[in-house]
């Protein structure tokens, strides 16, 4: 079961291999937070197999379940992308990308031969690789003045908030990341400190 106040995603890149009449199916699994992340990596396998048939891969990035995508880099319509998203979809991950290279055995595998070798590779990954529960957040600014300092990051830490902007003048801006299960605790104990103003942020 979901529990509402986590979300599951990956720490670290693993890679795992599938063989099928030849074709080889080497598939890397890496955590990513943005398009960005994932445009670097998939530049770095292209360079790392730059002999390789096909890069297929599919990603999912969030909360919402809006920001995803699949690829079958040339693969037959559906046979690559999708399967890899199907094996991602069924952990419920979140924040990871899963690419899978192929280099062509000289015998073609056909469309349902192409859709398990792909699901297999993905889920061989996955597999193996550490799957680890992080907190959902919700985006607070807290305003305060610079001799509070030290009493607002004590609870900040304590709260195991996550710092996401910080402009530290003689009056500060703070914007943390407040694990979803200890939002009213964190209120509570950022309004008990004098003179801090705490605000949703629409980040």
């Amino acid at each position: 079961m979901s529990d509402p106040e986590f979300f599951y995603t990956i720490d670290r890149t693993v890679t795992a291999e599938f063989k099928d009449r030849g074709s080889k199916f080497i598939a890397y699994t890496y955590p990513i937070q943005s398009v960005d992340d994932f445009k670097k990596n998939i530049e770095a396998i292209k360079k790392e197999h730059p002999k390789a048939t096909h890069h297929c891969f599919a990603y999912r990035i969030g909360l919402d379940n809006n920001t995803y995508r699949v690829s079958d880099d040339g693969e037959p319509s559906g046979t690559a992308g999708k399967p890899i998203l199907g094996q991602i979809d069924s952990k419920k991950l979140t924040n990871i990308l899963v690419v899978v290279v192929r280099y062509f055995g000289g015998t073609l595998l056909g469309v349902p031969g192409l859709i398990n070798a792909y699901k297999s590779a993905a889920s061989l990954a996955l597999q193996i690789t550490p799957i680890i529960p992080k907190p959902i957040e919700v985006v607070y600014t807290l305003q305060f003045d610079y001799t509070q300092m030290n009493e607002v990051m004590t609870q900040v830490k304590q709260l195991n908030c996550q710092v996401l902007e910080k402009d530290m003048n003689l009056f500060c801006r703070l914007v943390i990341g407040i694990p979803k299960g200890r939002l009213e605790e964190a209120i509570y104990k950022f309004k008990e400190i004098r003179n801090v103003e705490i605000s949703k942020s629409n980040l």
